[in-house]
C-alpha cells in the first residue's frame, strides 16, 4: 500500500475500500487538472476542478448538489470525487494521478510495466 500526502491506496490504483482523500491532494488533482480553477468550463466536456464528465457526475450523485461539476463548490465536488474514486480508483484521472504519484507509470507498448 501506498501512503502519500494522507491518502491510502492500492499501488494499482484500482477502485476499493473508502478512504477520505485529503484536501491538499484533491487541490492538486485540481491544479493539475484545469489549473486549479473549481468553477472551470473549458470547453472539452468535462467541468469543474477535477474536470468530471456530466454522466459521471450524474452517476456518482452529483446531481443532488448541482446540475454540473462547475456549478458545485469545492466540498460538493471532492464529495462526489470521492465516490467516483471508490468506483473507478485513481484511474478516473489517469494522467494527473500519475504526474502525482497516487498510481504507477502507464503500461509500455508490450502491456507491462515499462514495456
Amino acid at each position: 500500500m501506498l501512503v502519500l500526502a494522507g491518502v491510502a491506496t492500492a499501488p494499482s490504483g484500482r477502485a476499493g475500500a473508502a478512504t477520505r482523500v485529503a484536501d491538499m491532494v484533491w487541490d492538486g488533482l485540481a491544479q493539475c487538472e484545469i489549473g486549479g480553477d473549481w468553477r472551470a468550463d473549458s470547453g472539452n466536456g468535462c467541468y469543474g476542478g477535477l474536470q468530471i464528465w456530466p454522466p459521471t457526475w450524474e452517476d456518482a450523485g452529483g446531481l443532488r448538489f448541482a446540475d454540473r461539476p462547475d456549478h458545485a463548490n469545492r466540498r460538493e465536488q471532492t464529495t462526489v470525487g470521492e465516490e467516483i474514486l471508490r468506483r473507478q480508483g485513481w484511474e478516473a484521472w489517469p494522467d494527473c494521478a500519475r504526474e502525482l504519484g497516487l498510481i504507477g507509470p502507464a503500461p509500455g507498448p508490450g502491456g507491462g510495466p515499462g514495456g
